[in-house]
């Protein structure tokens, strides 16, 4: 069997990933030319058609699909590796991708990491902050960040925060004209802040336990948001009983801006998680941003 081209098969995942030649050159730092001639000579050894282009796009055939999944993957890991290879030879470098909510960058990620860029110059990090549940190993981040058991599977997980509760709480003045609920159903009453889930889309079931009982909730109200400030905020302005974990409420409550109830309905569970490919060779700079955000125990195997 003849040698492939590792260079075209590249070009060709980079052309695929980017949905065109002239985005893809541009990574590459080639001619539009060369890189189209590099695509044209691969299918033609392959005898098979990975690409179907037009005036305006490019698009993969069925062939182009299945070698893109079965390659894609295989050429990151062998940039990685050669990444981890340089770094070896110096010290700690490169961009470390995490994807992430709002509030642990704030409250987690940012503080835990500070020293880390003092010490490291040489290290970057990008955040981006998205509620979703993404793919970190198709959109290339190197880890994510979320709450609890909701890790898929295959990924490594380190505990970067404490066990956490919910919370439900509203302001002194929503009590002043609305009964304390005693039981999770009095919220049925309630005008309550609702939160829209952005990967199911769905409105937040609110769930609760007491004494092994479990209690869920699909509450009334006329707010529904999909990031958790906003609910904050609403809840501090008297609009209604919101949920969220604690420490998102934690300095009003302190501080008397809002008021907590049904806290005996509200069971302790597993904190903030940062997950990565469990397959991954990390990096040295990697190595780095984990050990400075991990809490307690070893990295475990998420469960399927």
């Amino acid at each position: 069997m003849a040698r492939r081209n590792l260079n075209d098969l590249l070009s060709f995942v980079m052309v695929a990933r980017e949905g065109s030649f002239t985005r893809a050159a541009a990574l590459l730092g080639v001619t539009q030319s060369a890189l189209s001639q590099a695509i044209s000579g691969l299918e033609a050894g392959l005898e098979i058609r990975l690409l179907t282009r037009t005036t305006r796009s490019v698009s993969l055939t069925a062939a182009g699909e299945r070698l893109l999944k079965a390659i894609g993957h295989r050429l990151d890991e062998i940039e990685s590796e050669l990444d981890v290879l340089t770094e070896m030879r110096d010290k700690p470098a490169g961009t470390v991708r995490i994807t992430c909510g709002e509030h642990v960058l704030r409250t987690t990620l940012l503080p835990k990491l500070t020293p880390l860029l003092r010490d490291y110059p040489d290290i970057n990090i990008e955040f981006d902050v998205d509620y979703g549940f993404k793919d970190i190993v198709a959109e290339r981040f190197d880890a994510g960040v979320r709450l609890g058991d909701t890790i898929d599977k295959d990924m490594i997980a380190v505990p970067i925060g404490p066990p956490l509760r919910m919370a439900v709480a509203a302001s002194p003045g929503y009590f002043a004209a609305h009964p304390v609920p005693r039981n999770p159903r009095d919220l049925l009453n309630h005008n309550c802040i609702n939160q829209r889930m952005q990967t199911s889309k769905g409105l937040y079931v609110w769930d609760f336990e007491r004494r092994g009982r479990k209690l869920n909730v699909r509450v009334p109200g006329q707010l529904v948001f999909n990031t958790s400030p906003a609910m904050v905020d609403a809840a501090l302005a008297g609009l209604g009983i919101a949920l969220l974990p604690e420490d998102e409420f934690a300095p009003h409550l302190q501080e008397g801006r809002l008021v907590r109830v049904l806290e005996d309905w509200c069971a302790p569970f597993p904190g903030y998680r940062l997950y990565y490919p469990s397959r991954r060779q990390p990096s040295p700079a990697f190595s780095l941003v984990v050990g400075a955000l991990r809490v307690t125990g070893e990295r475990i195997k998420a469960k399927g």
